[in-house]
């Protein structure tokens, strides 16, 4: 199994700091970079095409879009564009998006988990040069085919979390894209949930600081697990042995901020990855252990560009030589 680092493109970094954060991640030798696609923010394809453009060997991953946001025919366009223009450094991930966001943008399908099957089948179909007539509920095409598509074919990834959308991912995706925090339990019980049958990525982001100060870098991270008390993270928090306890503290505080403010030392250290460069490694080989295939640090702190060299602390070239 692959034991690959990623980092994740901020979503709120400034245009101007787009691109030199991209060349250096690429530079420093990340295996890959993720983009993500949130509402107001940033668009994915947008954004990985640049990225592609101004890098030379990194994969970027995109991370993800929301499956009922576009016809399942223009999303393959897009992205067989970027295959065949960056063979082999392009990956896909497809989702439900978030359902407040969707719901907003006027897109939350009827039947969530239908339309991502059909969207994950029309694509990979698609993206294989197949010809596609699908009369679902969520896609419908008649004979639609790529006229020029990827020699490489991208793989198609999952961007889900719950039970049931797992179970989908694994008979209908070449692998799943989790939310962080993407504990080495949680990612366990995914691929449970997931069971697959055959060659399976798993992406997996975790918010990250890599500090000589263990405090320092526990500090950094905080505010970025502000949200992982909320119900949409459940599913990330019910396989860990201290979900209680994070239940319990969400219950005894008054929105997510607080939430982050209360968290302990060591639920901090359980919900990232944080510490000195030794423990944020052992915590990257734990999930690499688990079945992570890329482990994908999202950089904490105020500047991003500076986290990204502490972060490059844990490539593989950086680890001191054993003695």
């Amino acid at each position: 199994m692959d034991r690959d680092l990623g980092v994740l493109l901020p979503r709120d970094l400034p245009a101007e700091r787009v691109l030199p954060f991209a060349r250096r991640a690429d530079e420093l030798g990340f295996d890959e970079l993720w983009v993500v696609e949130d509402l107001g923010f940033r668009g994915g394809l947008a954004q990985a095409a640049a990225v592609l453009a101004a890098t030379s060997r990194v994969r970027v991953g995109i991370g993800v879009l929301p499956a009922a946001a576009r016809s399942a025919a223009f999303t393959a366009m897009e992205a067989a564009t970027l295959a065949e223009l960056f063979p082999g450094r392009v990956h896909v991930g497809l989702g439900h998006g978030m359902p407040a966001w969707m719901r907003q943008a006027g897109s939350w399908p009827a039947r969530p988990l239908t339309a991502l099957g059909e969207h994950l089948d029309a694509l990979r179909a698609l993206l294989r040069g197949e010809e596609v007539s699908a009369h679902g509920e969520a896609v419908r095409l008649d004979g639609v085919r790529l006229q020029s598509p990827p020699a490489l074919v991208p793989p198609v990834l999952a961007g889900v979390r719950g039970p049931r959308s797992l179970a989908l991912a694994g008979r209908r995706a070449d692998g799943v894209v989790l939310a962080e925090p993407a504990t080495p339990e949680y990612v366990r019980a995914a691929l449970a949930q997931a069971a697959p049958t055959g060659p399976f990525r798993v992406v997996g982001y975790d918010v990250a600081a890599v500090d000589d100060d263990e405090a320092a870098a526990l500090e950094r991270v905080r505010p970025a697990l502000a949200w992982v008390g909320e119900p949409d993270w459940a599913p990330h928090l019910e396989p860990l042995d201290v979900a209680a306890e994070l239940a319990a503290v969400r219950a005894g505080v008054d929105g997510p901020d607080a939430f982050a403010r209360a968290l302990s030392a060591e639920q901090v250290r359980r919900l990232a990855v944080a510490g000195t460069p030794a423990q944020a490694r052992a915590a990257v080989a734990a999930r690499h252990d688990a079945g992570t295939t890329c482990v994908v640090l999202a950089p904490a702190g105020p500047d991003p560009l500076a986290a990204l060299e502490d972060l490059a602390r844990l490539l593989p070239a950086a680890a001191p030589a054993p003695r």
